[in-house]
């Protein structure tokens, strides 16, 4: 799209109370079967223009048909039993009860096509779709098969990169894979991580993004941050390897943490999507905190690479919350395309 500094959600947005809980994480379904499928398309439909309707450029599902970003692309791979749970320590920070590789995995049918091509339907704007990157999906499940982290990331990249297809097919024009296991576990980012993120994205002419935060804004990912001392400097072992990448756009949080702005300049050339908007906070942002942060970031990126975000997902965020961050992203956006616009003329 041709859009200056334009806008688009990272993740997750609250589900409909009809539909889950309010306010609650990864919340059992109040629906089922017919009623349930039913009810999901209703859920895309209001997500769809809600986004239009607050200035969001690129249109993103939020995540409506599914429960948990990682787990609910598992559930439809053969090779997983969610029957044969184990705990393990998720990306160091909690433990959290994990479904078990048993087998080969493999991918049976499409997962988010179908629900993708729905999407497409309903705005002529351009869709993205996000995916869970292969590092997280190992960080997320207890390994019986493999043996190997690596032997099992290279596994799903494979997977992961059918699906891509596919739903490139189905008309998204941006996919994103979602990798916050980037900012843990340096080294294997380093041997292998990048390389298997690749192959998820190889041959796609859809833009690719990865999305690299420090989680939703719940009390383990809090309290790990508060650990973290008064600069965040994560970035700086994942962004020279992405630089070199064939990726063509790397997502970062950045409003109200402590990830020094001038850590972007690592990515000089490559398209940098900045999460402007807190999603560990019920405070909505102005729109001139919104464009601040812009302005800031424009130092080290250029205006025509840089993509007006959120840090994450906000399923866990009041419903008005929520949206009311949107359209403040989305005017904070104009203030500075409209500035931009006047020094040109």
């Amino acid at each position: 799209m041709n859009t200056l500094l334009p806008t688009s959600l990272v993740g997750s947005l609250p589900k409909p109370s009809w539909l889950a809980e309010p306010e609650t994480l990864w919340s059992p379904w109040k629906l089922d079967g017919d009623q349930l499928a039913e009810g999901k398309q209703d859920a895309l439909r209001v997500v769809a223009a809600e986004q239009v309707r607050r200035g969001i450029d690129v249109i993103s599902d939020g995540e409506q048909t599914r429960q948990h970003f990682v787990t609910t692309f598992i559930e439809h791979l053969d090779g997983v039993d969610f029957a044969q749970r184990e705990t393990v320590r998720i990306r160091d920070r909690y433990d959290a009860s994990v479904p078990s590789v048993v087998g080969a995995v493999s991918r049976p049918k499409p997962v988010f096509v179908d629900d993708a091509r729905f999407l497409r339907q309903q705005t002529d704007q351009p869709v993205k779709w996000a995916l869970p990157g292969p590092m997280t999906m190992i960080d997320t499940l207890y390994d019986r098969h493999y043996g190997s982290r690596e032997k099992l990331a290279w596994e799903f990249a494979g997977i992961l990169n059918q699906e891509a297809k596919e739903l490139e097919a189905a008309g998204v024009d941006i996919i994103q894979f979602d990798e916050p296991a980037f900012n843990v576990f340096f080294d294997d980012v380093r041997d292998w991580g990048v390389a298997a993120l690749e192959r998820a994205a190889e041959g796609l002419r859809a833009e690719t993004v990865v999305h690299i935060c420090y989680g939703y804004g719940i009390k383990a990912n809090n309290d790990w941050k508060a650990t973290l001392g008064s600069e965040w400097r994560q970035y700086e072992e994942s962004f020279p390897l992405l630089q070199r990448s064939s990726i063509d756009t790397i997502s970062l949080e950045s409003q109200h943490s402590h990830v020094p702005m001038d850590l972007i300049e690592i990515l000089r050339g490559k398209k940098v999507m900045l999460g402007a908007i807190d999603v560990a906070s019920q405070t909505v942002e102005t729109p001139e905190e919104v464009a601040d942060t812009l302005r800031r970031a424009l130092t080290f990126v250029d205006a025509d690479k840089l993509v007006a975000s959120t840090n994450c997902g906000m399923a866990p965020l009041p419903r008005d919350v929520a949206l009311g961050k949107l359209s403040a992203l989305s005017a904070g956006a104009r203030i500075v395309r409209e500035e931009i616009a006047g020094a040109q003329s």
